[in-house]
């Protein structure tokens, strides 16, 4: 990863935000890790670059939101990424938490339905050095090209559990999605079985910008 954009002070400021994360819950070291090593002032407008290891969301344009790094490491644990996994994120924004995914390891395909920020991630994430494979488009509707894929993360509240998805995700894999209504969503687990029946478990409640596309929210 380029050192550009790091400091002292940022590397500093990023193991006070590991503590708080812990203190709150997270017990997954790699996802403790990750988020340790991860630069997300580079990830954050100029003018908010002092905030950015406070444990909150900030604006990134285009009426998105760099969700709150506790948000990132829950749904980051949940979703159980093994190195050499094949990882689907619905939703790049600034391309935080597939930044995150890649440090785990996971092999990364992200789409995006922002044009312009699908845009600014892709040339962020090249020049801080992350791979992945990034696209732009309808995220509800999956990457079936690219199918199936271990795991899956909505990085947005979805007001249902889109089909393709669960179509798309490989047998003995984990799809973590915030569903609910424009305000408030409720986190929840899709395991798919080595049956392919489908279980479901639901966590915590949060708040994520609407998930938009085909089988999400419309854009008005």
């Amino acid at each position: 990863m380029s050192s550009f954009f790091e400091s002292y002070k940022h590397r500093g400021m990023r193991r006070g935000l590991v503590q708080k994360l812990y203190h709150k819950g997270i017990r997954d070291e790699r996802v403790l890790r990750a988020i340790e090593q991860v630069p997300r002032h580079a990830f954050m407008d100029s003018a908010f670059v002092d905030h950015a290891y406070q444990d909150k969301a900030f604006q990134i344009g285009e009426g998105q939101t760099i969700s709150q790094p506790y948000t990132v490491a829950f749904q980051t644990e949940l979703l159980q990424l093994e190195p050499g996994m094949k990882v689907l994120e619905i939703g790049t924004g600034s391309g935080y938490q597939c930044a995150v995914l890649s440090v785990i390891g996971g092999q990364v395909y992200s789409i995006e339905y922002n044009q312009i920020l699908h845009e600014r991630a892709k040339k962020l994430l090249d020049k801080l050095g992350y791979t992945a494979q990034l696209k732009w488009g309808d995220g509800t509707e999956g990457w079936e090209a690219q199918a199936p894929f271990h795991r899956i993360l909505v990085t947005a509240g979805a007001p249902q559990v889109p089909q393709a998805l669960v179509e798309q995700l490989e047998v003995g894999g984990r799809l973590i999605i915030p569903v609910g209504d424009r305000e408030r969503q409720e986190m929840l687990l899709i395991e798919k079985m080595e049956d392919e029946t489908i279980r479901q478990s639901a966590f915590n409640l949060f708040s994520f910008v609407p998930l938009l596309g085909q089988y999400g929210w419309s854009q008005s």
